[in-house]
C-alpha cells in the first residue's frame, strides 16, 4: 500500500493543476469550453481517488477536511458522469480546491516535516 502521504501530495498536485488550469478564465469561458472542462474533471477525480485510499484512521484525524464529500463528488464523476453540474464543477475548481490545496500542505507540513 502507498504511504499516506504519497496521496497527500497526489491531491496538492492536482490542485495545483487544477489552480493553473482555471486561471485568468471566466466562467463563461470555462462553460462554454469542453477540453478545459475534461481536464479539470480529470484532476479532480484524481483528487477524490486520493482521498478515497485514505484510511479511515487518516481521516478522522484530519476531520477539518470533508473527505466525505471529496470521494462522493470523484464517484459522481466516474458512476454518474452525465449528471455533472458544469457550474459546481466550475465553483468546486475555483473555490473549494484552493481551499483543500491549503488544509492538504498544512497536514504535510505538520504531520511530514522534510528532514
Amino acid at each position: 500500500m502507498r504511504r499516506e502521504q504519497l496521496y497527500l501530495l497526489d491531491i496538492v498536485e492536482a490542485a495545483d493543476a487544477v489552480g493553473r488550469f482555471v486561471a485568468g478564465v471566466t466562467q463563461e469561458r470555462f462553460l462554454e469550453d469542453e477540453q478545459l472542462q475534461s481536464s479539470v474533471l480529470h484532476k479532480l477525480t484524481v483528487i477524490g481517488e486520493a482521498a478515497s485510499r485514505l484510511s479511515d484512521q487518516f481521516r478522522r484525524k484530519h476531520p477539518q477536511v470533508e473527505w466525505g464529500d471529496i470521494v462522493g463528488f470523484r464517484n459522481i464523476i466516474v458512476h454518474e458522469y452525465f449528471s455533472v453540474r458544469w457550474p459546481i464543477v466550475w465553483v468546486t475548481a475555483t473555490k473549494e480546491v484552493p481551499e483543500l490545496r491549503r488544509m492538504v500542505a498544512e497536514i504535510l507540513e505538520r504531520d511530514y516535516p522534510e528532514p
